[in-house]
């Protein structure tokens, strides 16, 4: 049985532009390709960066853009004028929830803190059982690499069983995105054991 593309999917990526050319192209091409699928963007609400790029792309396209944003954000002129729906949350942390709440999959694009951030905590709720939303992180010009080292090192050293691996896929090119996504385990995976004292 075919597994149905998500009807919304939330894009976690940076408020610059980074170094790569390639992280805009990769950014417009995301957004132009959920507004042709018909497959809502939810995101952090705002118009610079890639943000900025991969929400006019869909807009553009016809898509619906849902943005979350924080007022202070708001108030730095950070947000984007023009989506479908904006909502105004009062600190990040409800931002990252309502993220959470409004999608059915997660998406990884270039980024800095913020996320790197927002990346973990959707991991860390998986890996613990909370939920079993697709996490994945669209890697096209290996930006990424250091993180999956990490993940693997994290592992190997026995600090996240080799299982919690199989929360997140990483890929290369964006016709991966969806078979990554309905190939994503959906079941919620080993409990994580605690080593007492």
């Amino acid at each position: 049985m075919s597994v149905p593309p998500p009807s919304s999917l939330c894009v976690f990526c940076g408020s610059r532009f980074g170094s790569d050319p390639g992280a805009r192209d990769i950014a417009i091409r995301l957004g132009e390709r959920l507004a042709r699928l018909g497959i809502a963007l939810v995101y952090g609400g705002g118009g610079v960066g890639l943000m900025g790029l991969v929400a006019n792309a869909a807009l553009k396209g016809g898509g619906k853009v849902v943005g979350i944003i924080p007022d202070f954000l708001l108030q730095r002129e950070a947000g984007h004028p023009a989506l479908t729906e904006t909502v105004v949350v009062r600190n990040m942390h409800e931002r990252k929830l309502q993220m959470f709440e409004r999608s059915e999959a997660f998406v990884v694009l270039p980024g800095g803190i913020g996320t790197l951030e927002e990346l973990f905590e959707v991991l860390s709720w998986r890996t613990l059982g909370l939920h079993t939303k697709p996490i994945v992180i669209l890697d096209s010009g290996g930006y990424w690499e250091p993180l999956a080292d990490l993940l693997r090192s994290i592992v190997e050293r026995g600090f996240a069983e080799a299982t919690h691996l199989d929360h997140l896929a990483f890929i290369r090119d964006l016709d991966q995105l969806l078979p990554a996504i309905a190939a994503m385990p959906q079941e919620v995976g080993l409990q994580k054991p605690l080593d007492r004292v």
